[in-house]
């Protein structure tokens, strides 16, 4: 998304900031720089909404504060982090500060939430709005109060000058406030220091854990609408090629409730082969739909397995003309050529599934020619355009009203699922309520795909590291759903999904380094590749760490003591503002902090290790600093690990919300832990071979170990938290494996069979 970051940072520098009193209160809105409505006050362009902003607030006559969140909500309590900044900047007080999750309007703005993106995008302009909007409440406060606004502040929702005070309500009530802030202006507003901050990386609870307790939070699966009624998609064969030849549907009329199916014809192509089956109740639909017979005519990836895709990615790395180059520095040839000794290593990643407690679901009417979608996504801006080429209107005739997410994790960056239940509803004229059950949901989800990764390092005759070269081989979610994202390589000789190779760009400095991203097209045309959590660095991190273990080995180095060695912050690993400030140096920090909080070096029983991995975070252009050290005991007669202990240490900058952060990290750890030991399917016949709980087998409570988690404290500017935390478990996990029995395990999930494997060779 760093295109959508550069998009968003244009528009912002040609808008203007609007600070108007109106009839509902005081409203502050980003707009336009250049309209022909120039010369009209604030309060009468955002009366006359003559705006377009990417976020606002709003205080009413009470004293109220609203923020208008653009972000989806599914867990992560990104609605009081963002909050939070306006009201530490508006100096509010807390108590009175309620936020709201918009729907897709135009006037919001683009609207995406992955990547671990929502604080670091959010964190200046909001500060800059809240600033600003501080001013001119101080301004119209200090009139009110007969005083100079420059001898004024704001506290808990007051102007205050000396002993004199004056309450926001009472200044939006009798006030008359009216500024615009050009650009420039509003850049010179800089966020608090810390010093001054009330609310920014101080402790509070989330504004949205009461609804989610007490019933009131609203999922996408809560939608009823009058007169809706209920469809079950019956998923095909394959993801592409399906054509439905026949349809029986003699054995579900006994079905209670069964009102007929539909087979749908999709514009944008993304369904393909689809029925929908209807009925007055869900279960009616459930069950209607398991006796329905179809015939199909199958795509042509109908017996295609993750041994083919397997197969096809190692014969891809091999191939040292295919890809395009992700990263260029040195000459990596010559040093091969020159090598005195060398070391390969291949690692490979199993296919993997989001299982989202709620599965995924739409719900969708036809009214006054606009077509309503309700559910929870993460990229209403991807998705709003293809549901509206589906159903046959323009965009500006749908609008997808955003609701709380059951789980995203990546899979609702998707909006593929909104699709059916739109069809079906154009095609029956009614509010169609569309839930997957999970076996559906299963079989329709964007899965991370299986990968394999191939490295060569290479050493001159004093036995010094020259260099190393990297081929990464997968299917590209982005290349499917999102392919103006795609950037060219550094050869300029192919295109690159960023989010399928982020990660090996990695802070290490090393005299020569190529990194070649390759999309494997077995799998780009056998399923959709989806975003899962952590995205590339997710599964690009096993491989990467794993191997620069490897090679300390190799040297004889400690790992520790190796990495650090290579994290010299020179050159381009300089790092920069505002994002990066100290490069490579703060990843050295973490990694020395986590060196002693873990007790690194200490004796271990027998069969067990330690193993350590660190992370520059989702990219280097919003690196969240972390490195883990995994503890793990394993069972040498069957192979079975254990893992004792996670001690991890993270530098995000400016802990903007602390609970929020340590909930984000202790999910993405036991997340990562999760995909390291126990997660993973297999391709079958052109499908996920497993389709339910009872043989996909997340992290269960019992397995889930002691976690140490400590954030460095400073100043920095804020990055994301959501994703980085599950980058190192898999392959400290897997370092600590080797460190306990010598086992060197490549392939993920990390089984018993394959550390017993290990242990003999």
């Amino acid at each position: 998304m760093t295109r959508v970051n550069k998009t968003e940072r244009i528009e912002h520098s040609r808008r203007q900031f609007l600070v108007g009193s109106v009839s509902a209160g005081l409203v502050m809105a980003f707009a336009p720089a250049f309209t022909r409505y120039g010369s009209l006050l604030a309060s009468e362009k955002i009366e006359q909404k003559l705006f377009s902003p990417t976020i606002w607030f709003q205080i009413d006559t009470q004293g109220d504060i609203l923020v208008n969140v653009i972000r989806a909500e599914m867990g992560q309590h990104v609605g009081t982090a963002l909050a939070r900044i306006v009201a530490d900047e508006l100096g509010a007080d807390w108590n009175r500060v309620h936020f709201k999750h918009v729907d897709t309007d135009p006037k919001w703005g683009y609207m995406v939430t992955g990547g671990s993106w929502s604080v670091f995008q959010s964190y200046l302009p909001m500060s800059q709005a809240g600033a600003a909007g501080r001013e001119a409440i101080i301004e119209a406060g200090a009139a009110l109060l007969g005083v100079k606004p420059e001898r004024c502040k704001t506290r808990e929702s007051q102007v205050v000058c000396g002993n004199k005070r004056i309450d926001f309500a009472e200044v939006v009530k009798r006030g008359k406030i009216d500024k615009t802030y050009s650009a420039e202006a509003l850049a010179k507003f800089k966020p608090k220091k810390p010093a001054q901050r009330d609310l920014i990386a101080k402790p509070g609870k989330a504004l949205d854990i009461p609804p989610k307790t007490n019933g009131e939070a609203r999922y996408g699966i809560d939608v009823e609408l009058e007169g809706m009624v209920y469809a079950r998609p019956l998923v095909p064969p394959t993801r592409y090629g399906s054509v439905v030849k026949s349809v029986d549907d003699s054995r579900a009329k006994k079905v209670k409730g069964y009102l007929g199916y539909e087979v749908l014809k999709d514009p944008s192509e993304v369904l393909q082969g689809w029925v929908t089956v209807l009925a007055d109740t869900y279960y009616g639909a459930i069950k209607a739909a398991d006796q329905l017979k179809v015939q199909y005519q199958k795509g042509d990836t109908a017996n295609v397995s993750e041994d083919d895709l397997i197969a096809e990615g190692e014969k891809l790395v091999a191939d040292k003309s295919a890809g395009a180059l992700f990263v260029e520095h040195g000459d990596i040839d010559a040093a091969a050529q020159q090598a005195a000794s060398s070391l390969e290593g291949r690692y490979r990643t199993a296919s993997a599934l989001h299982f989202a407690l709620e599965p995924v679901n739409a719900t969708v009417e036809f009214k006054d020619g606009i077509c309503h979608v309700y559910t929870g996504n993460q990229w209403q801006s991807l998705f709003l355009p293809v549901v509206a080429k589906s159903v046959g209107l323009s965009e500006d005739k749908v609008i997808i009203h955003q609701h709380y997410l059951g789980g995203g994790f990546g899979r609702r960056l998707a909006g593929d699922y909104m699709l059916p239940a739109a069809l079906t509803a154009k095609a029956v004229n009614k509010p169609v309520k569309l839930v997957f059950t999970r076996e559906d949901d299963s079989r329709f989800d964007c899965i991370r795909s299986p990968s394999v990764q191939h490295f060569w390092a290479y050493w001159d005759s004093k036995q010094k590291l020259q260099g190393i070269e990297h081929a990464a081989a997968a299917g590209w979610p982005t290349k499917t759903m999102a392919p103006a994202f795609l950037i060219d390589g550094v050869d300029g000789k192919g295109k690159i999904d960023t989010f399928s190779i982020s990660g090996a760009d990695h802070w290490y400095t090393l005299p020569n380094h190529r990194v070649r991203a390759i999309n494997n097209p077995l799998a780009q045309k056998t399923f959709v590749p989806g975003w899962l959590r952590a995205v590339g660095p997710g599964w690009i991190g096993w491989g990467v760490e794993s191997f620069m273990d490897e090679v300390a080995h190799k040297q004889n180095a400690d790992p520790v003591a190796f990495r650090l060695s290579l994290l010299d912050a020179k050159g381009k690993n300089a790092g920069k503002a505002p994002e990066a400030v100290g490069g490579a140096k703060r990843l050295a920090h973490v990694l020395k902090e986590v060196k002693k909080q873990s007790g690194w070096g200490r004796k271990l029983p027998d069969n067990e290790g330690l193993g350590v991995a660190v992370a520059g975070g989702q990219e280097r252009t919003m690196p969240t600093w972390s490195a883990c050290v995994a503890h793990v005991k394993v069972n040498r007669d069957n192979g079975q690990v254990t893992v004792k202990k996670l001690t991890t240490v993270m530098d995000c900058g400016t802990v903007v919300h602390p609970d929020g952060a340590l909930a984000q990290t202790e999910g993405a750890m036991l997340w990562g832990l999760s995909l390291a030991l126990h997660e993973g399917t297999r391709i079958k016949n052109g499908q996920v071979a497993d389709n339910n709980l009872n043989t996909y087998s997340p992290l269960r409570m019992k397995d889930v170990p002691e976690l140490d988690i400590s954030f460095v404290e400073n100043t920095e500017f804020p990055v994301g938290l959501g994703e980085p935390g599950l980058i190192a478990v898999a392959p400290a996990i897997g370092n600590a494996i080797f460190n306990a029995v010598g086992a060197r395990v490549r392939d993920l999930p990390i089984t018993a069979d394959a550390v017993k494997a290990a242990m003999k060779s």
